[in-house]
């Protein structure tokens, strides 16, 4: 969090603001696109993924472009992702402030990049999952309306796909795998030094417990005497 910090007093103003909304347009215009126009869809949705061979190659947007890639072809699933999407983004934002929460998806797009040269294919699925896991972390008590009418606390959704990333990571191949880790270096990197001076603290307060018990008995044991 220190590097964070130096890096927002460094270049806190440089960011893009309500960064999510124009994800979630670009993603609503390239699904109403595959939607409408199925013929051009197919064509765009093929330009627009991540292929390490053509990038080689020179068509170098799809380093960026799949991240407007959508995740359902239903219009009613779609909107429904759009919104939590953006909302989802928004939260983020307005807790952590512009800088940091395009500090946290753009390195997300970073992790995704190099997953994508190590393995040769890259998705923005985990890019998007860790914008559940950061709200998840951060607010874990939120409630979303699952598909706008069932309340879902954050912290269940959370684990739900914590779940979800473990049974994938057991039982899928190495590219899945490389895929998961590296695309989510950016919880490692927002919250892994929290996660580790927390358990570093539990041991502290652990030992210090066993020193304090060991002194009572040890006194215990002289006034016995």
């Amino acid at each position: 969090m220190n590097i964070l910090n130096k890096l927002e007093r460094k270049f806190g103003r440089y960011y893009i603001s309500n960064l999510m909304l124009y994800i979630v347009i670009g993603t609503g215009i390239v699904f109403a696109s595959i939607y409408l126009f199925p013929d051009i869809g197919a064509l765009l949705l093929y330009y627009l993924s991540f292929d390490r061979t053509a990038i080689l190659h020179g068509q170098i947007w799809r380093i960026i472009s799949f991240v407007f890639l959508p995740e359902s072809f239903n219009p009613i699933s779609m909107l429904f992702w759009l919104y939590l999407y953006w909302m989802i983004g928004s939260s983020l934002e307005n807790y952590w402030g512009g800088f940091r929460f395009n500090l946290y998806y753009f390195s997300g797009v970073l992790f995704a990049i190099i997953a994508g040269f190590i393995t040769g294919y890259a998705t923005n699925y985990y890019l998007n999952l860790s914008l559940f896991l950061a709200i998840a972390i951060l607010n874990p008590n939120m409630q979303l309306l699952l598909f706008f009418f069932i309340p879902v606390k954050m912290k269940w959704l959370g684990w739900l796909y914590v779940a979800i990333l473990v049974y994938s990571f057991i039982f899928s191949g190495w590219g899945t795998r490389v895929l998961i880790i590296i695309s989510l270096l950016n919880i490692v990197l927002f919250f892994g030094g929290d996660f580790f001076g927390k358990i570093r603290d539990k041991f502290k307060y652990r030992k210090v417990r066993k020193n304090f018990r060991k002194n009572i008995k040890m006194t215990t044991y002289k006034d016995e005497e």
